[in-house]
């Protein structure tokens, strides 16, 4: 299922950066701080969001008051129970602790349904056909094109954990409607996450800057530079060649097949954390702090450490309220291995409707699996460049289900990569790979493994760094045109 294709705004965008937001900044700091300004910040954040498609603000605002009011009944059924009334664990009395569980349940419901309606709809319907084909009956149901809200994996993930924490005594219910609505929609993270949690930006609702400081402006605009850079003039120039060579994929050679699965990892590496990157800088400009999402995560040694380094928000989302929910590590290895296949299905089914996503998913699982079982028994490598290497290969080998449009089209690519398909004359490789896609996988390659990540950067206030970072914005906006869609805008 595709994104709604609407007049873009996206991040990169000429509307976005020279109207949208400089319009957006300059009312919103005008404003006074408390409610005329948050009422603005959730009025442009549906703008935004309205800009793909109108339809998509409606989903977005009921999804909001659901998740606001079951986490308000929520909290007002924990108050403690009169003298002598039986009372649960929490303090709560007992049938107060039922009808919380109630609520809980089904505002979770509310949002798996909001959630798979719109995304998982057409893939479960194409999926019952061709098993019907298969067992010999012809159903015939209807091809469905379901309106995918943009941004609704990550706010429908946020709202979960909200009323989660709520039920389990980790976050306070707000009564402000407001503030919890601006949390759904903040518009830096619409199109690709970070996945927030209350806790996250509940101080900045709490404390508002009175005025843009330049230091906030200054944060911003160095993390805008080196996410547009990344996206511009990395992801952008990677995109065309890597398309070509799947889209080619039943042709490929050893060498060609490893340009392609490499090229993917760097394509995704770097748009990913380029908009990562840019979320957390506009967050800025607008007074709030973002979490770290991307921590170096080529530079793991192993599986479970690629995890708490790629989309982290993702990642600590998957551990909190499902992993150790299922039970965690706590009861034995099989038990554990068990969880993390069942955590990883659900990391790739969340990350897009069709079989490709959930062979990625089960991979990843194996991999933690395999980890875990080597490392309770003292079997992992000691060399740490040895463990990155096995580390790197085996996610390279996943991005390629991830990246495929068919499991057909993946193992192809693969069979290329395991020399099932020849090595191929260099002639050949040459005109398939070609000079520049092969340095800037070299270059890729060296860069992600040794140059620090932009949270490792502390930039100071001096003419050197503002030339360097001013030249990366400037060279980044030139190299605009028409930018490619960011590669999670689809989940």
């Amino acid at each position: 299922m595709q994104p709604p294709k609407g007049v873009s705004i996206q991040l990169t965008s000429y509307a976005f950066l020279f109207a949208f937001l400089p319009v957006t900044l300059l009312v919103y700091w005008l404003l006074p701080r408390g409610v005329w300004r948050l009422a603005f910040l959730v009025l442009a954040s549906w703008v935004f969001v309205g800009w793909y498609d109108w339809r998509s603000v409606f989903i977005m605002v009921g999804a909001t008051f659901v998740d606001w009011a079951a986490a308000l009944l929520i909290a007002r059924s924990s108050r403690r129970p009169p003298s002598g009334a039986p009372a649960g664990a929490d303090g709560a009395s007992v049938g107060d602790a039922g009808r919380r569980r109630a609520i809980l349940v089904l505002a979770l419901l509310a949002n798996v349904a909001i959630l798979g309606y719109f995304k998982y709809r057409g893939f479960f319907l194409d999926s019952l056909d061709g098993l019907g084909s298969w067992i010999g009956l012809d159903l015939d149901l209807p091809a469905l094109k379901v309106l995918l809200p943009l941004g609704i994996s990550f706010y429908t993930f946020s709202a979960m954990s909200y009323v989660i924490d709520v039920y389990r005594g980790d976050a306070p219910a707000t009564r402000s409607l407001l503030r919890y609505a601006a949390f759904i929609a903040l518009f830096p993270r619409a199109i690709a996450g970070p996945i927030l949690r209350w806790r996250d930006v509940e101080g900045d609702f709490a404390d508002l800057p009175r005025r843009l400081t330049t230091r906030l402006a200054a944060l911003g605009l160095f993390f805008i530079a080196c996410g547009m850079a990344k996206k511009l003039l990395v992801a952008d120039v990677l995109l065309p060649r890597v398309d070509e060579l799947f889209a080619n994929a039943a042709n490929l050679r050893f060498f060609s097949g490893w340009a392609a699965a490499l090229g993917y990892s760097l394509q995704l590496y770097f748009d990913f954390s380029g908009y990562s990157d840019m979320a957390v800088g506009i967050a800025y400009l607008l007074g709030f702090h973002f979490p770290q999402n991307f921590d170096s995560p080529y530079k793991a040694a192993n599986p479970s450490q690629f995890w708490r380094r790629w989309h982290m928000t993702l990642s600590f989302w998957l551990r909190d309220y499902v992993y150790i929910p299922l039970g965690g590590s706590r009861r034995g290895m099989s038990v554990t291995v068990r969880n993390l296949m069942l955590t990883f299905i659900v990391a790739g089914i969340w990350h897009g409707a069709g079989w490709t996503f959930i062979v990625w998913g089960l991979l990843h699982g194996l991999y933690q699996s395999v980890h875990a079982v080597a490392r309770s028994k003292g079997m992992t490598p000691k060399s740490q460049w040895l463990n990155r290497g096995l580390t790197f290969v085996a996610v390279v080998v996943a991005w390629v289900f991830f990246r495929a449009s068919t499991l057909e089209q993946a193992c192809h690519v693969l069979k290329a990569m395991t020399g099932l398909n020849g090595l191929g004359s260099l002639y050949s490789a040459k005109v398939q790979i070609g000079y520049a896609f092969t340095l800037l996988i070299v270059a890729g390659l060296a860069w992600v493994n040794l140059a620090p990540n932009t949270w490792e950067i502390e930039p100071r206030p001096t003419w050197r760094y503002g030339v360097v970072f001013g030249l990366l914005l400037g060279a980044a906006v030139l190299a605009m045109g028409k930018p490619a869609e960011f590669v999670y805008v689809q989940f």
